[in-house]
């Protein structure tokens, strides 16, 4: 039997966020706070985040949901009825009517073109996307269902492929490919889909923190590093990228380089179990270069 009904543990498991940021994302008023789901509010929830992941700043997206549904009269939900994009500007542009909307600016953006190339996690087709779009997004939806039961796992990648069959650039169905995979520590299929997901969205930072993952767990430390560190250029308060290249850090025995991110983490995250591991390191550090210090003084 499907569920059709998801807990906010399931939420969190199945789009991979950590409570911090659904907490922020409810401040912000971009979801509403609740204990139960359904499967629209995790595609809602879905792109909240893929926007996230993309730079596009908590605030800046309710603006643009609040100037959107102004915009367009009969809009409740622009995420889901509208389609959203991230923009090269980090604005949200909304496909409404066939055209591309920046509802802030209350401008119309002309697809792939040098002046305004939209950056998305699903990219626009050339063509009129119509019944296709609708396949596109009926199989990922599926997919997302499907990942809930680990029994159904198989049949979730199936529908992710459906996708890809669809839409081959379509950079969140590579994602999530990628972390099931990653899940059966079939790190060379991870690898290959994460990579995909990066090739179909440059500015896509979760898929640089995902291969980062795959490439640590694999033993290449120094590539993961330089991967984290691309994650951070493109989202600098992406905290779980700050938390992996401390760690990783850590590996080569570079604390003083992992320091400044374990600093940083603690600033993005405040409280909860990663945060005082965060802290001890912080502490463990510092004193240990405290030593190193007055050792080295000269007698």
């Amino acid at each position: 039997m499907r569920i059709t009904v998801y807990s906010r543990t399931d939420l969190l498991r199945i789009l991979h966020v950590t409570p911090r940021q659904l907490v922020n994302w409810e401040r912000n008023g971009l979801i509403t706070s609740a204990e139960a789901y359904s499967f629209s509010d995790l595609l809602e929830i879905k792109k909240v985040r893929d926007l996230c992941a993309m730079s596009v700043r908590p605030a800046v997206i309710r603006q643009s949901l609040d100037a959107m549904r102004k915009q367009a009269s009969g809009v409740e939900k622009p995420l889901l009825e509208a389609g959203a994009w991230s923009t090269a500007k980090h604005r949200v542009a909304f496909r409404h009517d066939g055209k591309l909307l920046e509802p802030i600016a209350g401008q119309f953006l002309m697809d792939f073109s040098e002046r305004e190339k939209v950056l998305t996690s699903t990219p626009v087709p050339k063509s009129d996307p119509g019944p296709r779009e609708s396949e596109v997004t009926s199989w990922f939806a599926r997919g997302i269902a499907l990942e809930e039961d680990p029994s159904t796992q198989p049949d979730a990648i199936a529908a992710y492929h459906q996708v890809l069959a669809i839409q081959p650039s379509h950079a969140a169905a590579h994602i999530n490919l990628g972390t099931l995979y990653y899940n059966r520590q079939d790190f060379a299929l991870a690898e290959r889909h994460y990579r995909q997901a990066i090739e179909a969205d440059p500015r896509y930072s979760l898929a640089y923190f995902d291969l980062g993952n795959v490439l640590d767990e694999t033993g290449r430390v120094q590539e993961a590093i330089q991967t984290y560190k691309t994650a951070l250029q493109l989202a600098p308060t992406y905290a779980d990228a700050h938390y992996n290249l401390a760690l990783a850090f850590e590996k080569i025995r570079e604390p003083r380089k992992a320091l400044k991110h374990w600093q940083a983490y603690v600033k993005l995250d405040t409280s909860g179990p990663w945060s005082v591991h965060a802290r001890s390191q912080i502490k463990r550090i510092l004193q240990a270069d405290g030593l190193k210090l007055v050792h080295s003084r000269p007698r």
